[in-house]
């Protein structure tokens, strides 16, 4: 986050900005403490996220200060605006980026490689926030784990607000001069319609789609808006009450972002309307100014309290890459000894490099400054996204020659290849021990997903597409309806309808359950959307419109208005109701059961980070054991027009369950069948689906 020193010629009629203020440079230390107990200890300090939001507030006042104080009269001003900008922030972001890019190399799987390596370039030119944005919204983007730079998604959000602010208020002031107004007052009035059109977008973003509002930019502006609200009012005059009134908002505000830290957490719908109480705690705070022993200030200025406010953008930026990394080094999860460790090291690199690279580049002399930082901008950014691009390439180069490797093992004669090494007969199949043994191999195997597996053949949220994909042309019609946990049976079928005369249709939609019951999802829109969709599939595939309707579930959202662990129960009611529908329209059914799928999150990385002993990836058959509501219910139903299937044997033998079975990475995240090992399962699903069609 930002650490920046005052403009000290701020206009009277504003808040001021005279000199150093203590209380702005305290916020910055209680905004990044939050942000860091939050990241360390999330169940605890479960709000802490709001810090961020209290740096923005800090960013738009300060910022609009400056412009206020000296209003950029072209495109010379802009250019030395930004050229400071550059000298600010850029040495340090980009001094985190390259060193995590080394660390990544040394310490993450090599299945992470790909996804941080985009994500440092899109870091690099501080647009972190919107590939967030859009890989939120897809389920399926890739095993889920936070990157050691997703922390610039922040950043990039108040770069872009320095890119735009600025020409805003040039805008502004013009139009003023052009028709005699008061640039002041101008700049109110659109800074006060940026702030309430961005306000509104973030209620409704959050409310429609709150993963992916939570980190575009035109959802977030009203926070930074706010903060050069602030700095255009009338400053609290001191006086009777002033001097009472000044210190009581100002703890007001101190007590309303505590309360937000303590108090909000990861279901709080944010940013939206919630924001607001963060937000606004820290422009009261900034607006009284409020100074005296009775005031906020009087903790704020203490000389801790000051230097972490001082060196608060290099804690920001180096804490993340620390959190998401160490635990490649020490085990799984982040120990005490862990978390002491990483505080510590966070505020030594952050000393250091607020010394030695943020105030080196920035109050460094050079002749030509404004070339200089450009200079510099382009250069550092462009080794950045090279030292990306490098990696990605090497990835992409591996992929491919895992690729071949691939296509020779299916080729081979191999009989203990993928599902055959647990089919009767061949128990004496050995396990894969080392990562030669694997295809395909854990980097490849995180994309090795069923062709159904894209956005036009199953829709992301919110769910409003009804969408559907047909796969083989034989005259045999069969449906296969679910969420993604039905499209990963998908490459089997194939086989089969390749081999059989099959045609197969998809219905698919993913996490969303064709059901009768509605879902817990983050939104009301998702919910009704999801739903329907439900009631659109029964009316497309009822009957005899298709010669065998196949479904398979996840239920991996909670039934609506109960817990997760409350929803098997009511999910199974829900089910026996959805498919006595279809069989009371005399559907020909076949429910797949939902296989076990393992404890480790990641599957491929797991095996990527245990090259010399795959059965680290694999458990306990209790320990996987996953809720299925679908299956208990078509059980429990016994209707001659369902057939069941469970194919678990050929994900677990003897109580055991394997992340890779016959040389062949099973699952491409933490719960979808991989496309090579559903394929290799079609011989043993063969005769059950030809069972289920002569019905």
């Amino acid at each position: 986050m930002r650490n920046r020193y005052i403009n000290r010629s701020a206009p009277s009629s504003a808040v001021p900005v005279k000199g150093f203020r203590k209380d702005i440079q305290g916020l910055r230390a209680l905004a990044v403490s939050l942000v860091v107990l939050y990241h360390l200890w999330p169940n605890r300090l479960t709000g802490g996220f709001v810090g961020v939001d209290i740096f923005f507030v800090i960013s738009g006042f300060l910022i609009t200060s400056h412009l206020l104080a000296k209003p950029p009269q072209g495109l010379a001003d802009l250019g030395r605006f930004w050229s400071r900008r550059i000298r600010r922030l850029l040495p340090a972001s980009l001094l985190v980026l390259v060193a995590t890019a080394a660390a990544t190399r040394l310490v993450a799987p090599v299945t992470q490689w790909h996804q941080i390596a985009q994500e440092i370039i899109a870091s690099a030119l501080y647009v972190e926030n919107w590939l967030l944005a859009s890989s939120s919204t897809d389920y399926l983007a890739g095993g889920g784990d936070a990157s050691p730079v997703q922390h610039f998604w922040s950043l990039s959000v108040e770069e872009q607000f320095y890119v735009v602010w600025p020409i805003l208020l040039l805008g502004a002031f013009w139009f003023a001069g052009r028709r005699n107004l008061a640039p002041k007052r101008v700049a109110q009035v659109v800074i006060g319609a940026v702030i309430c059109a961005s306000l509104i977008t973030s209620i409704a973003a959050t409310a429609d789609s709150p993963a992916s509002a939570y980190f575009i930019t035109p959802a977030r502006m009203w926070e930074l808006g706010l903060g050069g609200l602030i700095a255009t009012l009338p400053a609290l005059k001191p006086g009777r009450i002033g001097d009472v009134a000044a210190p009581i908002l100002a703890w007001t505000g101190i007590g309303a972002m505590v309360a937000a830290g303590v108090f909000y957490t990861a279901s709080t719908p944010f940013p939206g309307y919630t924001a607001l109480l963060p937000v606004l705690g820290a422009a009261l705070v900034i607006w009284t100014g409020a100074t005296g022993p009775y005031s906020p200030t009087a903790v704020l200025e203490h000389g801790s309290v000051q230097w972490l406010g001082n060196v608060s953008y290099s804690v920001y930026l180096w804490h993340w890459p620390l959190i998401v990394l160490l635990p490649h080094v020490s085990g799984d999860h982040l120990g005490r000894l862990d978390r002491i460790f990483i505080l510590v090291a966070t505020l030594l690199l952050a000393g250091l490099s607020k010394v030695w690279v943020e105030d080196r580049f920035r109050f460094g002399k050079t002749r030509s400054p404004l070339v200089a930082s450009y200079r510099f901008a382009a250069a550092g950014m462009t080794a950045v996204v090279a030292v990306g691009a490098v990696q990605i390439v090497e990835v992409e180069y591996r992929e491919g020659r895992a690729a071949e490797q691939l296509q020779a093992a299916i080729e081979g004669d191999n009989p203990c290849f993928g599902a055959a090494a647990l089919a009767e007969g061949n128990e004496d199949c050995p396990p894969p021990k080392t990562d030669a043994d694997l295809v395909p191999g854990p980097a490849l195997a995180q994309e090795d997903k069923p062709k159904g597996f894209v956005e036009e053949c199953q829709p992301y949220p919110p769910y409003e597409d009804r969408a559907t994909c047909t796969f083989g042309s034989g005259p045999k019609e069969i449906a296969l309806v679910g969420n993604s946990h039905a499209g990963h049976w998908l490459p089997a079928l194939e086989v089969l309808a390749e081999k059989n005369g099959w045609t197969i249709t998809t219905y698919l939609m993913s996490r969303c359950n064709a059901t009768d019951v509605k879902l817990d999802f983050d939104s009301e829109e998702m919910t009704e959307n999801c739903h329907d969709w439900g009631k659109w599939v029964m009316e497309e595939t009822k009957g005899d419109k298709y010669d065998l309707v196949v479904t398979s579930e996840r239920q991996s959202v909670a039934v609506e208005g109960h817990r997760y662990g409350e929803s098997n129960e009511l999910a199974r009611k829900a089910y026996k109701s959805y498919l006595s529908k279809w069989t009371d329209a005399g559907t020909n059914l076949l429910v797949i059961k939902d296989p076990t799928y393992p404890k480790p999150s990641s599957v491929p990385e797991c095996l990527a980070e245990n090259p010399d002993d795959h059965f680290e990836c694999a458990g306990p058959k209790e320990d996987w054991a996953v809720m299925t509501p679908l299956i208990e219910a078509a059980h429990q139903l016994d209707d001659p027009n369902i057939s069941t299937l469970n194919m678990d044997k050929y994900f677990c033998r003897d109580g055991t369950c394997y992340g890779a079975i016959g040389g062949v990475v099973t699952y491409f995240d933490g719960s979808h069948i991989s496309a090579t090992y559903a394929a290799t399962l079609a011989p043993y699903m063969e005769k059950p689906v030809e069972k289920a069609l002569k019905k």
